[in-house]
């Protein structure tokens, strides 16, 4: 685990949500070589097994922006990088960074980080009051059509989007970048030419397309210096095993996500 109590402050935060993907699609991508991009920046080249706090965005989101990221899913008792203050609480080491107010981008943007949301799924799109509570947690936040999970080509505009404004953000300001990955939600047929249904295979197609997009925001992220990275699902999703098809279900397949931690060195 880094140090997020001597970290913060003094680097950016990117926390890069892949909605719905499944850990065992995860690392089938990048056995398979898929991923090169992501496989490059994975500590020991590896996606680390955990288990999500949510089986559905909505709730895994909460969770995060709370300081409760996905748990390694190995038994022990493990300390979290960011937490709130609250009594009792076992996950809180000397490594971790704690806060008194109740959402991490409050906290962060208490001591001088300007918070920034970039959404993919409908929780995020801001058209009804549910759509409206996690980016009204944020000082900036946009959506739109084109980076929603309707359009085959959402990676590299949610790619562009997340680029753009982080260069519109005046230099040496540190930054809290959430983005919610729209990609690897659900329909993800259409990433497969004569697909009609989706499945793993596609899934992990659809991921492919987001390493693809991906040098644009590192290399946004690199611009404005060090930054401490974490890239997970919310959930994965179930493709009709055990009868099961979508999330919001206490199936293995929902609770196991990939996770990564790592710094991503500035270049400034």
């Amino acid at each position: 685990m880094l140090n997020a109590r001597e970290l913060i402050g003094r680097v950016n935060l990117a926390l890069i949500t892949l909605d719905s993907l499944r850990y065992d699609v995860a690392c089938s991508a990048l056995n398979g070589g898929d991923i090169p991009n992501l496989a490059a920046l994975l500590p020991g080249g590896v996606w680390e097994e955990r288990h999500s706090p949510g089986s559905f965005t909505y709730a895994a989101h909460h969770a995060f922006l709370s300081g409760f990221l996905p748990t390694p899913a190995r038994p022990g008792r493990h300390s979290r990088l960011f937490a709130a203050e609250f009594e009792g609480s076992t996950s809180t080491s000397s490594q971790t960074f704690t806060f008194g107010e109740a959402t991490l981008p409050a906290a962060l943007a208490a001591r001088g980080y300007h918070t920034l949301c970039l959404g993919g799924v409908g929780f995020f799109n801001r058209k009804t009051e549910l759509g409206n509570v996690l980016p009204g947690l944020f000082q900036e936040a946009h959506w739109t059509p084109a980076s929603g999970v309707k359009n085959p080509d959402c990676a590299p505009v949610q790619m562009r989007m997340a680029a753009s404004r982080l260069e519109a953000v005046p230099d040496g300001q540190k930054v809290f970048l959430l983005l919610n990955v729209a990609a690897t939600h659900t329909p993800t047929h259409f990433y497969v030419s004569g697909e009609r249904r989706d499945s793993p295979l596609t899934q992990q197609a659809a991921l492919a397309s987001v390493d693809a997009a991906l040098p644009v925001l590192t290399s946004a992220l690199r611009s404005r210096g060090d930054t401490l990275c974490i890239v997970c699902a919310d959930h994965g999703t179930c493709f009709g095993e055990g009868g099961y098809r979508g999330h919001r279900v206490a199936h293995p397949l929902v609770w196991t996500v990939p996770y990564a931690e790592f710094m991503l060195s500035g270049q400034l």
